[in-house]
């Protein structure tokens, strides 16, 4: 005999996948917060990585600090869309600007894009080669980004890093400095707190002092 479902059966499993649908949807929404704050605490691992294995040193150029590699964030530009975004970089070309150029972006070691959301000169948002999700405005929703004032220097919105991995505060090419060592007032001291927000809701990525180390709070 033919097996198949009753009326009863039907409408019992269509009032399963309602509640189903009716408890992942909400889920997958607020997913995108904790999305958005994975994907940033890897790339932070990868830009103090970057700085571990391609140490700038250079006996001959007593400004070769400010090529260490770094992630700029802002929290909205003309390039990004007025979006929140991200950059890695490191700053070699010319005179050290402080602004991330197409040669001296970062690249996804998977997709081989270029990991900028929108603010490095040469490259937009829309650019094929681009690696999108580096704006976190368009990608997860991300409203704002707020650096503690213990990672900030004199308001800029960046985080380098030594090649110890340790992480340092502020934009390298804004001092000189007669010595070829960055000055220790650059260097973390305390707890580096990143937060992410998205409407109601909040997380925070802590970049420990000194070791480096990189976690979600």
């Amino acid at each position: 005999m033919k097996k198949s479902f009753t009326l009863i059966e039907l409408i019992f499993i269509i009032a399963i996948m309602g509640i189903l649908v009716a408890t992942i949807i909400p889920k997958v929404n607020s997913n995108k917060l904790d999305e958005a704050a994975i994907q940033l605490v890897s790339h932070l691992r990868y830009t103090q990585h970057l700085a571990m294995i391609n140490d700038k040193f250079d006996a001959t150029d007593n400004e070769w600090y400010k090529s260490r590699w770094q992630i700029r964030f802002t929290d909205g530009t003309s390039s990004s869309h007025y979006k929140v975004a991200y950059a890695i970089f490191s700053d070699f070309v010319g005179t050290h600007s402080g602004h991330p150029e197409t040669q001296e972006l970062a690249k996804d070691p998977l997709s081989h894009q270029y990991i900028t959301g929108g603010i490095t000169n040469g490259v937009e948002y829309d650019d094929d080669n681009v690696f999108h999700t580096a704006n976190l405005g368009i990608r997860f929703g991300i409203e704002s980004i707020i650096l503690s004032s213990s990672c900030k220097y004199y308001g800029s919105m960046r985080i380098a890093f030594d090649y110890l991995g340790r992480p340092m505060k502020g934009n390298l090419a804004s001092d000189s400095f007669n010595s070829a060592y960055i000055a220790s007032n650059r260097m973390v001291s305390d707890r580096c707190e990143i937060i992410l927000k998205k409407n109601n809701d909040e997380i925070i990525i802590a970049i420990e002092p000194e070791t480096g180390y990189i976690h979600l709070l």
